[in-house]
């Protein structure tokens, strides 16, 4: 699949426009293109500014998905021709929005393309302008306008800026909508049920991260490392709130959404820990010496395949029937909920409960009650960041001091896995001193790291960042 980020205008123009002149405008090529575009009978893909379409004609004739992008750039994924199916690769890209529900064609559109190149003196084609004259047809209804494309190629804003003033002159104004099919699309996508008002920051918190989940879902199909870790965190966000604000979601639905999104957290676990620990148990490995060579590759063949096997998992239930439950299930529980009067005070008494804990984790010294301390930290920064504007300051000094607790707790998962590991190398015959070496390694890290423990929980806790709270 190519995929490439296009970044245009359009501008509306009346029936008897003319191009005007243009410096460095080349000679134009006439195209005729028929493009098919496909959708969910609700308008899923277009309500959130995705078109995916089959289309023949001109030089890029295919199978295309356009998915919004930075400003006014758009990012596209092309794929050739290749049936009338829509290709399981961009289906791929679209799951978590479309789900189960089919992809059908919902409009065709016929277009007569006049496309002609921008180039500078050295040559170089800075823009595209393609003058369109368009007949769109879809539930019996045609349509016909025209329309010209800018669309930049080694240019930059300047050159839109010199054609747009040029285009102006003659007539043309901004387009009144992104693309042609939501033009197209205008009176169905207007009577679109469009999403609930956000009432509240407990519920503002929620949607953003049902669509953290939505938008990171295509990466993580890629296997992409960050956008796994980023759906991990949505998931738990996400979790946390439904727990820790619980008398604003629907009590009879809410657990069983807690429990899949830990479900889903699981599953992305099996991933990311493994990738993290890699790291963090061969550092330093290429110090060590040959003699620790076999420890290394030990370690690294074990976290592999860790990793893998729940890349696997993972690939397998994201097109399964329980995870797009549970997408169907947030949409749900958010368009039901009804936010409580006095949110703040779920946020003091979650952020109390963490204090206690960790109070009596360092009065123990037990990474287990250390371990439950940080969860509850990060239930408690999960539920201050509701409110980023009153809770920033705060947010910062939580993640500083959850962070610490983290990595302890990755020294003790090291420990075990370092544990595990020994016990096999024995078995086969091996010594398992190297692994001994790297286990005290492990434990003086961890406290090491607990050692700046005093000093992060003094900053969480100064009166003045908390008194917003009250």
């Amino acid at each position: 699949m190519e995929i490439a980020t296009e970044t245009e205008r359009k501008y509306d123009v009346p029936a008897d426009f003319t191009l005007p002149a243009l410096t460095g405008l080349g000679a134009g090529e006439t195209h005729e293109l028929d493009a098919t575009y496909y959708d969910t009978a609700d308008l899923r893909l277009a309500r959130l500014r995705r078109t995916l379409r089959r289309r023949t004609g001109g030089s890029d004739a295919g199978w295309h998905l356009k998915t919004p992008g930075d400003g006014t750039s758009r990012t596209e994924h092309r794929l050739p021709l290749d049936g009338d199916e829509v290709p399981a690769e961009l289906l791929a890209e679209v799951r978590a929005i479309v789900r189960n529900e089919p992809l059908r064609p919902v409009l065709r559109l016929r277009t007569t393309r006049v496309e002609a190149p921008i180039r500078d003196r050295k040559g170089r084609t800075l823009a595209l302008v393609a003058q369109d004259a368009v007949t769109a047809d879809t539930d019996g209804v045609r349509q016909r306008w025209r329309e010209v494309e800018v669309e930049l190629v080694d240019g930059d804003a300047k050159v839109f800026k010199s054609v747009e003033k040029a285009l102006f002159k003659v007539g043309a104004t901004p387009a009144g909508g992104p693309s042609k099919l939501a033009r197209a699309l205008g009176v169905r996508l207007a009577a679109a049920p469009a999403p609930a008002d956000t009432h509240g920051p407990v519920l503002a918190y929620a949607r953003q991260q049902r669509d953290d989940l939505q938008a990171y879902d295509p990466g993580v199909r890629h296997g992409d490392p960050e956008a796994v870790h980023k759906m991990r965190v949505a998931t738990r966000r996400l979790r946390s709130t439904l727990k820790t604000f619980k008398r604003s979601f629907d009590p009879a639905a809410a657990p069983a959404v807690a429990d899949d999104l830990k479900w889903l957290a699981g599953l992305l676990g099996e991933v990311r820990d493994g990738q993290v620990l890699t790291g963090k148990l061969l550092a330093g490995a290429e110090r060590d010496g040959p003699e620790f060579a076999p420890v290394a590759a030990r370690i690294r063949s074990h976290l592999e395949a860790k990793v893998e096997q729940g890349r696997q998992a993972l690939a397998v239930e994201l097109d399964g029937a329980r995870y797009l439950r549970l997408l169907d299930a947030v949409d749900a529980l958010i368009s039901s909920a009804n936010p409580e009067k006095h949110p703040l005070g779920r946020a003091r008494r979650s952020l109390a409960k963490a204090d206690r804990l960790l109070d009596e984790a360092t009065a123990d010294g037990v990474d287990r009650e250390l371990h439950e301390a940080r969860k509850a930290y990060k239930r408690a920064r999960y539920a201050v960041e509701v409110f980023p504007v009153d809770g920033g300051r705060l947010i910062k000094r939580l993640t500083a001091l959850q962070d610490v607790l983290g990595a302890h707790q990755d020294t003790v998962v090291a420990r075990e896995i370092l544990r595990e590991l020994a016990g096999t190398a024995q078995a086969e015959g091996e010594s398992g001193f190297p692994y001994g070496v790297r286990y005290a390694r492990q434990e003086q890290v961890g406290a090491e790291t607990l050692r700046e423990l005093p000093a992060v929980v003094a900053r969480s806790r100064k009166p003045k960042l908390r008194s917003w709270l009250a």
